[in-house]
């Protein structure tokens, strides 16, 4: 396996396909959806609070359903 000098290109885009051994990428596919799923995970939960917000809803029951304090949720998610 040879990965490329080029600096703008990591992870599997360092892959030089010409020079990689051919294998089936389901596992290397499985990884990849693994890693957008928190990130999905984190997006969706700021729509969330930001809906939550646009209601009314205050910093103290936000707070609640995240298990944590209104000071911590309106410091991760506030302004």
């Amino acid at each position: 396996m040879s990965i490329r000098t080029d600096p703008d290109r990591s992870g599997l885009n360092a892959l030089d396909p010409d020079k990689a051994t051919a294998r089936d990428a389901v596992h290397f596919r499985r990884i990849l959806a693994a890693r957008a799923k928190p990130a999905a995970a984190e997006a969706e939960l700021r729509e969330a609070v930001s809906a939550a917000r646009d209601a009314g809803g205050s910093w103290s029951i936000i707070g609640a359903a995240l298990d944590t304090s209104r000071q911590a949720a309106q410091q991760r998610f506030g302004g």
